[in-house]
């Protein structure tokens, strides 16, 4: 089992960033306890981002839904939401009420503006908080608008696993003072976070404004995707010289036309001579030359191609789990090797088990059914 066995996490269910963080968790090993909202009927979910956790189904406008989660707190070592600020405090399970029942309780909470500040109440996604941080300015083709970077620098780098991050800090601190305490994960902080290299850049006067221009943003010849023949795509990273002169071999350019490797104002025409040269072969050829090689060379591949390339085989990087496939935890440990357990569940599925393991007794159980706090058997 992974590194995080012998942890109760508590998740009340959201979307997006809030699972995937669950989802980190758990696939290290912790006893992630979702709570669901409680739903009638309905069908599994083939969900990737909530595997490896029990479901338990309760009703949170209830007091005794709210004293039910409140009891499950007592034996937990971590909680985490990721509603907007102060709902959680309307319910009756703010941190304040689940620290009292359990003051070592590490409380995390996401949100995409943070806790405080003048935007903390108003809406918003991943684009908006990376809209915030300059990340989105710095994404995208000269003279053209900013790309969105599907939803991966907020949601989930800069949300997800920044709580994943901080509450495993926050479960270490807890060990030896033997005290809880709230994580603050806000979107806009980790995406800002994710951008500090490029603030070093820009301080050295070695990052631009102009988008398409710098270094790592495509503006270098050496550092881009590139058409092949058959309307496919592959990439190139040659930063280090020794790369960019194997390369030119590889490639082969012509020497001293490409020496200049560092001349910004030369990589536009630069580009255009690469790029006539990558469409003079299909994406496999230039695969049978340049792959493996310290050119810094991939193909693009697709979400269905990503799983079949022999280098992600050889690691497992992708397992069939589910009847789908999908990406094995990560990462890897020597000893303490994580798994997949069981596949997403039923909103609510191990509603009854988990209650009896965490204390309560079957009377009890009953006595939620009967008043509707919890599912039907």
């Amino acid at each position: 089992m992974g590194p995080l066995q012998g942890y109760r996490i508590i998740e009340l269910a959201g979307i997006g960033p809030g699972p995937f963080c669950g989802m980190m968790l758990s696939d290290m090993g912790a006893e992630v306890i979702r709570i669901d909202r409680l739903r009638p009927g309905g069908t599994r979910p083939r969900d990737v981002l909530a595997r490896n956790r029990l479901s338990v189904a309760i009703d949170l406008k209830s007091p005794a839904g709210v004293a039910t989660v409140l009891r499950l707190v007592e034996s937990a070592d971590a909680l985490f939401e990721g509603f907007r600020p102060g709902v959680t405090e309307r319910l009756g399970l703010g941190p304040q009420d689940c620290q009292a029942r359990n003051p070592k309780l590490v409380y995390g909470r996401m949100t995409g503006w943070g806790q405080d500040g003048p935007l903390a109440s108003a809406a918003g996604h991943d684009i908006n908080y990376i809209a915030l941080t300059g990340a989105l300015h710095a994404i995208g083709r000269p003279g053209e608008k900013p790309v969105p970077p599907l939803n991966l620098v907020g949601d989930f780098g800069g949300g997800g696993m920044l709580l994943a991050y901080g509450l495993v800090c926050a479960l270490l601190e807890a060990q030896k003072s033997g005290e809880g305490q709230v994580v603050d994960a806000a979107m806009v902080d980790g995406a800002a976070s994710l951008m500090a290299m490029f603030y070093t850049m820009s301080a050295g006067g070695m990052f631009t404004d102009q988008r398409g221009s710098n270094l790592l943003d495509g503006g270098a010849h050496f550092y881009d995707t590139y058409e092949t023949s058959d309307g496919k795509y592959i990439c190139i990273g040659s930063i280090e010289p020794q790369f960019y002169a194997l390369l030119v071999e590889k490639a082969e350019l012509d020497p001293e036309r490409f020496s200049a490797q560092m001349d910004a104002s030369q990589w536009p025409a630069f580009k255009d001579e690469i790029s006539a040269v990558f469409k003079n072969k299909t994406r496999d050829e230039w695969c049978e030359i340049m792959e493996g090689t310290d050119i810094c060379f991939a193909p693009v591949l697709s979400v269905f191609e990503a799983p079949d390339h022999p280098h992600n085989k050889a690691r497992n990087t992708f397992v069939e789990f589910d009847d789908m496939m999908q990406p094995a935890p990560a990462p890897r440990f020597s000893r303490t090797v994580p798994e997949l357990s069981h596949p997403s569940r039923m909103p609510g599925e191990d509603t009854e088990a988990v209650l009896l393991d965490c204390g309560f007794n079957a009377d009890e159980v009953s006595q939620l059914r009967e008043q509707g706090v919890i599912p039907d058997a």
